[in-house]
C-alpha cells in the first residue's frame, strides 16, 4: 500500500512524494505504538469524527457505541425481488443467500450484479431491507388502481421502482437533477415499469405541479446518510456539524411545500437515510407542531427511527439494516 501510494503520488504531485513516503513508512516503523494511542482517543476507537460520535451519543444514548461499531463492519448486499416476475422463496433457489419475508433475499456473499440471475431481465434490484420499507409503508392497505402518487425525490430510483412493482399506480418521479432521473429511466426500464419523470424543486410546485392533488406522496428527503455510513465511509468526514441543521432546514422546507398538494384523505411518508434525531423524530415533531392539533395525524404504525442493528426492524429481521427514519402522515379526510 505504501509503495503503491508513493507511485501514485509521483504521478499526481510529484514534489509531494518524498513526503508522503516519509509519513507512511514512518508509520509502518511506529505502527504498534501509533495505533495504541489512537486507540485511546473515541476518534480513534471508532473511526468517527468527534462530533458525530458525540451527537449519537446525544440521540441513542444506550445504542451509540454497537451503532458506530457496526457502521465499520461490511454492509450485507440485499436484493429485492420483482413482485410482479418471482418471489424470495422461488428467487433463492437460483443464488446463495436467505429469504426475508416475501420478497427480500439477503446474499451469503455480495456479487456483481451482472452475475445475479435474472437481474438483466427485471427479476431483481440491490436494495437494502430498511429502504424497501419505503414501498409498503406508502401503500399499506392499498391504494385505488390508478392512484396519483409523487416520489418527490426520487432518484436513483429504487423506492419508485418498487411501488410500481406492488401496485398500478400513476406516479410523478421528480428529483432536482435531471442528469440523476436518467439513472431512474435505466431502472424503470430494465424492471419494465412506466412512470412520468420531471426534474423541479420540491420547494417549488408552482414550477412542475399541474394543480392536481396526489393521493399519496413519498418524501425521500436529502439528509446526512448517518444511517448508511457503512456502505459510504467516506460520509463521516465529508460532512461538517453544521451541515445537520442546514439538512433539517431543507427537510422543513420540503414538507411545508408539499403537505398542501396532498389530496384529503392522503397520505405522505417521511423517510431519511439518518440515524440523528434531528432529521428524523425532531423533524416530525416540529412539522406537527407548525401544522397545528387535527392535521396531519402521525399514523401509530410508523416504524420510527430504525437504527443500523440487527434487530432495528423485528417484523423483517436481517443480519443488519441500515439505519433509516419513517413517519407515516394522514391528511383529514375533509380538508
Amino acid at each position: 500500500l505504501v509503495d503503491q501510494a508513493v507511485h501514485a503520488a509521483r504521478q499526481r504531485t510529484p514534489a509531494a512524494a518524498g513526503f508522503i513516503n516519509a509519513v507512511l513508512r514512518r508509520f509502518l516503523r511506529e505502527r504498534e505504538a501509533l495505533v495504541e494511542a489512537a486507540q485511546r482517543t473515541p476518534a480513534g476507537r471508532f473511526n468517527h469524527p468527534p462530533w458525530w460520535i458525540e451527537r449519537l451519543n446525544n440521540d441513542w444514548p444506550a445504542q451509540w457505541q454497537p451503532m458506530l461499531a457496526e457502521a465499520n463492519r461490511h454492509p450485507p448486499m440485499t436484493l429485492r425481488i420483482n413482485a410482479r416476475r418471482t418471489t424470495a422463496a422461488a428467487y433463492v433457489q437460483r443464488v446463495a443467500g436467505q429469504a426475508i419475508g416475501e420478497y427480500s433475499v439477503v446474499l451469503d456473499e455480495p456479487q456483481p450484479v451482472h452475475e445475479l440471475p435474472g437481474f438483466a431481465e427485471g427479476d431483481v434490484s440491490v436494495q437494502d431491507s430498511a429502504a424497501q420499507s419505503a414501498a409498503p409503508l406508502l401503500l399499506g392497505a392499498g391504494l385505488p388502481q390508478g392512484a396519483r402518487v409523487l416520489d418527490a425525490c426520487a432518484a436513483p430510483g429504487g423506492k419508485t421502482a418498487h411501488l410500481l412493482e406492488l401496485a398500478d399506480l400513476d406516479v410523478l418521479a421528480l428529483d432536482s437533477d435531471a442528469q440523476r432521473l436518467t439513472r431512474v429511466q435505466q431502472t424503470l426500464d430494465r424492471l419494465h415499469l412506466k412512470a412520468t419523470l420531471r426534474a423541479g424543486d420540491v420547494r417549488a410546485p408552482q414550477t412542475w405541479w399541474d394543480g392536481r392533488p396526489f393521493d399519496a406522496i413519498l418524501l425521500d428527503a436529502p439528509c446526512s446518510a448517518s444511517g448508511i455510513v457503512r456502505r459510504h465511509p467516506d460520509i463521516r468526514w465529508l460532512r461538517r456539524p453544521q451541515d445537520i441543521a442546514a439538512l433539517a432546514r431543507l427537510q422543513a422546507e420540503m414538507l411545508d411545500a408539499l403537505w398542501p398538494l396532498l389530496a384529503p384523505g392522503g397520505r405522505l411518508l417521511y423517510a431519511t437515510c439518518s440515524v440523528f434525531k434531528a432529521e428524523g423524530q425532531a423533524q416530525i415533531d416540529a412539522f406537527l407542531q407548525r401544522r397545528g392539533p387535527d392535521e396531519p395525524r402521525l399514523d401509530p404504525a410508523s416504524p420510527g427511527h430504525l437504527l443500523p442493528l440487527p434487530d432495528n426492524d423485528p417484523a423483517r429481521p436481517t443480519p443488519s439494516a441500515d439505519g433509516f427514519f419513517y413517519a407515516l402522515l394522514h391528511k383529514d379526510p375533509h380538508r
